[in-house]
């Protein structure tokens, strides 16, 4: 199967507004007293159910190097999903989806500590004009430095995110997709269900069911099977910097459907520290002088 970039780009692009949303759905769940493992083992069983359905004859096809690939790449997808969805417990959707989206800044970093290739010097001033952006983001500027512990939660899931992208370059395209696609789904179906049942069972009584069933059913079908499915076709036919700039926009998308939804008001602090992280997820992937290049001949 063969995708123009055009076509790929695309796919990303609809994946990164499916994931700003999701974090409405994952929120709208917490807020029904279900916990982090519980909606990833549910959400990761359907991914896993629906690509089996589709696609059983390429799963069933499976050989020992996409099992490998599989497995490693699903672990690394669900710690952080998971440290993500417990630190959404802890702070706002908009909050979530921007600091997510540092793995972006993260990613140079990663490839520094397992492969010992460092980072260009732009990558600097972008963690420097990300680390602005989070304090305006979380108020830092405003009360002193009392991260949240759901801000630091979903920081340290960006890490993780960051070495599933690097994994990814290194691994994922030698695995068939669909293969790749089921073994995402059933690692986080098993390991969220293994932990739900280790750590959460005290808390079913107290969930609201009815409340919180539905948005973990469309995330199953949304954001895992569909806007994930797209990610491992997309990231196939084009290039890693209009990936990386096409999926960054998932904060985007996160924070204006927590406003628009009524979780969170409209701020200065939104704005400025959002602006910010974007500013430096930019230059992260394109770099200063394509930036000014692009300003100069839009003036």
């Amino acid at each position: 199967m063969q995708i123009s970039k055009l076509r790929a780009n695309i796919m990303l692009f609809v994946a990164a507004i499916i994931w700003g949303a999701g974090y409405i759905w994952s929120k709208q769940a917490t807020n029904a007293g279900m916990h982090a493992g519980l909606i990833n083992a549910i959400r990761g069983f359907i991914y896993a159910g629906l690509v089996y359905l589709l696609f059983h004859r390429a799963v069933n096809h499976m050989s020992q190097l996409d099992l490998r690939i599989g497995l490693t790449a699903g672990i690394i997808n669900f710690l952080g999903y998971q440290i993500q969805t417990v630190g959404l417990m802890y702070t706002t959707p908009a909050n979530n989806a921007f600091l997510t989206a540092i793995y972006v800044v993260i990613v140079p970093f990663v490839v520094w500590l397992f492969f010992h290739q460092r980072p260009e010097p732009k990558s600097y001033l972008a963690i420097l004009i990300c680390m602005v952006g989070m304090a305006f983001l979380t108020n830092v500027v405003g009360h002193g430095l009392t991260l949240h512990l759901g801000d630091l939660l979903t920081i340290l899931s960006a890490f993780f995110y960051a070495l599933q992208i690097v994994y990814f370059g290194m691994s994922a395209t030698q695995s068939n997709p669909w293969t790749l696609a089921f073994l995402l789904g059933l690692t986080q179906g098993v390991l969220g269900g293994a932990w739900s049942l280790l750590f959460e069972r005290g808390s079913y009584a107290s969930v609201n069911w009815q409340a919180g069933l539905v948005p973990v059913i469309i995330l199953g079908i949304a954001s895992s099977f569909g806007a994930q499915t797209l990610q491992v076709l997309g990231q196939r036919f084009t290039d890693p910097t209009p990936a990386g700039l096409i999926l960054m926009l998932e904060s985007v998308f996160g924070s204006v459907f927590s406003v628009a939804f009524g979780f969170e008001p409209f701020t200065y602090n939104l704005l400025v520290g959002g602006a910010l992280i974007i500013v430096a997820l930019l230059i992260m992937q394109v770099g200063l002088r394509r930036l000014w290049r692009v300003r100069r001949h839009a003036g």
